[in-house]
């Protein structure tokens, strides 16, 4: 009995050891108290499932308050924030919101089953990661990061995008929600559904942290936006918007930009239109649209597919995604034009910039590909979702002709060809656009841009190894590897590829600490490009700079065509 007991007191002593312990409460900007754990191995604290603004019935397909409101009275309502006053609980009478939610996103399709669907409609919540010493002294640089996901689904839950890595390096860490397809982006050109609703709640987030992050030890005055993929695109949008002006300092775009095709709906009546018809109405009017689609649930919406046209590319099929505002009277617009004529004209917030992508984004999405879509994939029919527009059906035909050529030859797209073709997926929705996207603001900022390519192919490399064994032994990184070696993956041990990971954090921290990835002392120097001399950080085994870094063949064609056939609308 007495050997059972002292085993059991052991066991106890030991597994205490990863039973997370609460944090001192900390006050918020309106007087309301929080209060976090600290991580397992009490290195940093986690405040996780903050509600940072509302986003229940009544603000569906807009901004999350009434016109009328102050955006300083940002609260969200159908969450009890924070903490409900009760006499005698707490100290000064106030009972504590405990942050320790951690799995909150958005509605969206479970990606393995499509008819599953996941999340709740009041979704708007953030998590904020601090180190232990950060209310020792000076408050700390600040990093907001913005998920993926295509707008269509993902979340800032920490099971992917773990802070251990980032918090180490000494700032604050900040993940966030934001309102996904339909629910963050229908765009009906109506006071009720002007558009961009997503976007409009990561500025309420920055407007948080503006507010609240000196609680947790980070200061308001320097902040750095990140993002990858659509959060990437979502960062490009901010430098666009007069309604994130001042919200933060710097800013960090990985594989993602406003310019790139998937990031911007051309026609979104016409998606809005579809959708409906999909649920079996014939609508037309953007005004009487607005109505069945309040009655329906928000599960109802994002279930409902808008059929695939048949022959073009998977990852093709965003119909939910940042539009461009018409100018509606009360209603404050994010954007009123569009990205490539903003980032012409010079008109945007300019900050220190980095931005990039990874050397084979492709790989990825080609993974998805099965043989009938191969078969299927028609070159005339995938160009039509680019922003192109052709004189000719015959021009058209050419350039379909030609992309084909360049990519798999004269042979059929097969799996045989499909590391060859994978560039089809990756190089015009990711390359190409922040290689654009970097020219244009050369031309018109004075504030230092720095430009990399990640190519490391390791352990780490969780999307490469997803797309499956035709592409392990590949060279190069697909779309998102590189966000392994900035956040921590339960699944991964931390051991592995420890030297890429302190390149990769180092640099995005330092970036943000300082408005330089190397500060003097480092071990070597990446410096900004210019129009002069265009230069790239190439990070992979061994970390280069390369002078006048080079184009792919392809991307060189793709960028003619831009220059040749972009639309203007």
């Amino acid at each position: 009995m007495f050997v059972r007991y002292k085993w059991l007191v052991l066991w106890s002593l030991w597994a205490a050891r990863f039973v997370r312990q609460s944090t001192p409460v900390r006050s918020l900007h309106d007087g309301s108290l929080i209060r976090g754990q600290y991580s397992v191995d009490n290195s940093y604290q986690r405040y996780t499932g903050i509600p940072y603004a509302s986003s229940e019935y009544k603000y569906r397909f807009k901004k999350l308050i009434n016109e009328s409101i102050d955006d300083t009275n940002i609260r969200s309502s159908s969450i009890i924030i924070y903490c409900s006053r009760l006499l005698d609980l707490f100290q000064n009478g106030m009972e504590c919101f405990e942050a320790t939610r951690e799995h909150i996103r958005c509605p969206q399709t479970n990606f393995k089953f499509l008819s599953s669907i996941l999340g709740t409609e009041d979704c708007l919540t953030l998590n904020v990661y601090s180190p232990n010493h950060a209310w020792d002294g000076a408050p700390l640089p600040v990093m907001v990061f913005i998920h993926g996901g295509g707008f269509r689904e993902g979340s800032g839950a920490p099971l992917l995008y773990g802070p251990d890595f980032l918090v180490r390096k000494g700032v604050v860490l900040v993940t966030i929600n934001y309102r996904l397809n339909i629910h963050g982006f229908l765009c009906l050109g109506t006071k009720d559904a002007p558009g961009n609703a997503g976007l409009k709640d990561q500025v309420a987030a920055l407007k948080w942290v503006q507010k609240n992050i000196r609680a947790f030890g980070g200061d308001p005055d320097n902040v750095t936006i990140f993002g990858e993929s659509a959060g990437g695109a979502s960062v490009s949008y901010h430098l666009l918007s007069p309604m994130s002006k001042g919200l933060f300092k710097r800013a960090i775009a990985q594989s993602g930009s406003s310019l790139t095709a998937f990031a911007r709906q051309r026609d979104p009546l016409n998606q809005a239109v579809a959708l409906a018809k999909a649920m079996g109405m014939t609508i037309n009017d953007p005004q009487q649209l607005y109505e069945p689609f309040m009655n329906k649930t928000i599960n109802e919406l994002v279930a409902t597919e808008i059929p695939r046209v048949k022959g073009r590319l998977r990852f093709a099929h965003l119909p939910f995604v940042p539009c461009t505002e018409q100018p509606i009277d009360g209603v404050e617009p994010f954007i009123t034009d569009t990205p490539f004529n903003i980032l012409t004209k010079g008109n945007y917030n300019k900050v220190p910039l980095i931005i990039g992508s990874n050397s084979e984004e492709g790989y990825y999405f080609a993974g998805l590909d099965n043989h009938e879509t191969l078969k299927n994939l028609n070159f005339e029919r995938s160009i039509e979702v680019f922003d192109l527009e052709f004189p000719t059906e015959k021009e058209k035909k050419e350039v379909a002709n030609n992309l084909k050529k360049i990519h798999v030859g004269n042979e059929e797209i097969s799996w045989k060809n499909i590391v060859q073709f994978s560039r089809y997926h990756g190089e015009p929705y990711f390359n190409l656009p922040e290689y654009i996207e970097t020219d244009l603001i050369l031309k018109t900022s004075d504030e230092p841009v720095y430009k990399y390519q990640f190519q490391y192919s390791g352990r780490r490399n969780m999307p490469k190894f997803i797309a499956g064994p035709t592409f392990w032994s590949a060279p190069g990184a697909t779309h998102a590897d590189e966000l392994f070696y900035i956040f921590s993956l339960f699944p991964i041990p931390i051991m592995f590829e420890n030297e890429m990971i302190r390149t990769m954090t180092t640099l995005w921290t330092n970036f943000a600490k300082y408005g330089t990835p190397t500060p003097e002392g480092s071990e070597f120097n990446w410096p900004p490009t210019s129009q002069e001399l265009p230069t790239r950080l190439d990070i992979n085994r061994q970390v280069s700079i390369v002078h006048n870094p080079p184009f792919t063949d392809t991307v060189q064609y793709w960028r003619q065509l831009y220059d040749k056939y972009r639309a203007h609308d």
